[in-house]
C-alpha cells in the first residue's frame, strides 16, 4: 500500500471552506478515507480540518458543517453522526470578518529579544509578528468543536487521538521557535488546544497559553508545513497530498487594492512553498499541490476571514476542485518520471 500524507494549509475562514471542497474531491480520488492516511499535518485553519479527520468525520459531515447543515440531515446513512458548533458562531467569534480592536502593546518583547541574541536563526516574518499589538479575539467554539469531534474515537492517556500521527504547527511567542503538537518531542497539550494554538493569528487572537509558554499560528512560519517532512524524524511516506489555500500558480485579475495587494503576499508565499516542495521530493517522496486557481481567487477576494463570502468559496471549490486536482495528480507524475529518469 502506498503510504500517504496529508498536509492542509492556512487560510483563514475562506481557505477552510475552499480546502472543504477540495477535500470532496480529494476523497472521491483516494480509496480509503482521508482520515486513515498515514500522516495528515494541519496548520492553523487546515489543524481543524485535519483534527476532524483524525477523529473520524467523513468529508461529508466536513462539506455539511460548512454548508450550515445537520451532517445527519444530508447524509442519514452515515453512523455515529457528531454535532458540531454552528457555523456561524465561528464566524461571530472570529469577528465577521474584522479583528477586535487589539490591546495597547507589542504582542512578545520576549521574541524581540530573542531576534537580537540571534538575528540569523530566525524567520523574519516570525519576528515581524512580534510587533503586531497582542490580539484578544478567542475561539472557545474551535475548542468546543474538537471536544465534539473527539468523542467519536477517544483520547490517549496524553490527550491525544489515537491511531496514526496528527501534527499541528504553531510557533512559540516568546523564542519564535516553530512547534509540532502530536510529533515524539512535541510539547504535551489536548488537540483542542493545539488546534487553537495553530489558529491564533497575531494581532488577532490572544495567544494560547500551553504548559506555561504562549503559543501562536503556524501559519507566519510556513503556510502549509510541508517543510517538516523533509527533515529528520519525518515518517516514511511515498507520496504527500498538500492542499495550500495561501498558494496559487494561477492567478486572477483584481480590481480593487486589498485584492491586489493579497495576491503579492501570495505570490511570496507560493515561493516559500515551492521551495518547500522541492525539498520533499529531494527527500525521495512524490508531491501533489493543489492551490486556489482565478476562480477561487475572484470567490476569495482579499480577505481570508470575511464570512460573507464563504459560502460562494465553497461552491466554487466544488466546482474547480475535481479537474484542478487531476491535473495536479498528472503533473505530480510527470515530475516524478523526470525525476526518476534523471535518477
Amino acid at each position: 500500500m502506498v503510504r500517504t500524507g496529508l498536509v492542509l494549509g492556512a487560510g483563514g475562514l475562506l481557505g477552510s471552506a475552499w480546502t472543504t471542497g477540495a477535500l470532496v474531491a480529494l476523497q472521491d480520488m483516494i480509496d480509503r478515507p482521508l482520515g486513515d492516511l498515514e500522516l495528515i499535518v494541519g496548520t492553523s485553519a487546515g489543524s481543524v480540518l485535519g483534527s476532524a479527520l483524525r477523529c473520524g468525520q467523513s468529508v461529508d459531515e466536513l462539506l455539511a458543517h460548512q454548508q450550515g447543515a445537520d451532517p445527519g440531515d444530508l447524509a442519514p446513512d452515515l453512523e455515529n453522526v457528531v454535532a458540531l458548533p454552528d457555523i456561524r458562531r465561528i464566524e461571530r467569534e472570529t469577528g465577521n470578518g474584522l479583528p477586535p480592536v487589539p490591546w495597547p502593546w507589542l504582542g512578545s518583547p520576549g521574541l524581540l529579544a530573542s531576534a537580537v541574541m540571534r538575528p540569523r536563526s530566525l524567520n523574519p516574518v516570525v519576528v515581524a509578528s512580534a510587533l503586531v499589538p497582542l490580539g484578544r479575539a478567542r475561539m472557545h467554539s474551535v475548542v468546543d468543536m474538537v471536544a465534539a469531534m473527539q468523542t467519536r474515537v477517544g483520547v490517549t492517556e496524553d490527550g491525544w487521538i489515537p491511531g496514526n500521527p496528527l501534527w499541528i504547527a504553531a510557533v512559540d511567542y516568546d523564542s519564535g521557535r516553530r512547534v509540532v503538537f502530536g510529533r515524539a518531542g512535541g510539547p504535551r497539550s489536548s488537540v483542542g488546544e493545539a488546534v487553537l494554538a495553530s489558529c491564533s493569528i497575531p494581532g488577532w487572537f490572544a495567544p494560547q497559553v500551553i504548559g506555561g509558554r504562549r503559543y501562536v499560528d503556524g501559519g507566519i512560519a510556513s503556510s502549509t508545513s510541508l517543510g517538516l517532512l523533509a527533515r529528520p524524524g519525518a515518517p516514511e511516506l511515498d507520496e504527500v497530498i498538500v492542499l495550500a489555500p495561501m498558494a496559487s500558480h494561477v492567478y486572477d485579475c483584481p480590481g480593487d487594492p486589498l485584492s491586489q495587494l493579497e495576491r503579492k503576499l501570495r505570490r511570496l508565499l507560493t515561493r516559500w512553498l515551492d521551495a518547500e516542495v522541492e525539498a520533499v521530493r529531494a527527500a525521495g517522496m512524490r508531491v501533489t499541490v493543489l492551490t486556489p486557481g482565478p476562480a477561487d481567487l475572484a470567490a476569495m477576494g482579499g480577505n481570508l476571514m470575511n464570512p460573507r463570502r464563504r459560502e460562494r468559496v465553497l461552491d466554487t471549490a466544488l466546482a474547480t476542485s475535481r479537474g484542478a486536482l487531476a491535473a495536479a495528480f498528472a503533473a505530480s507524475a510527470d515530475d516524478d518520471g523526470l525525476q526518476e529518469g534523471a535518477a
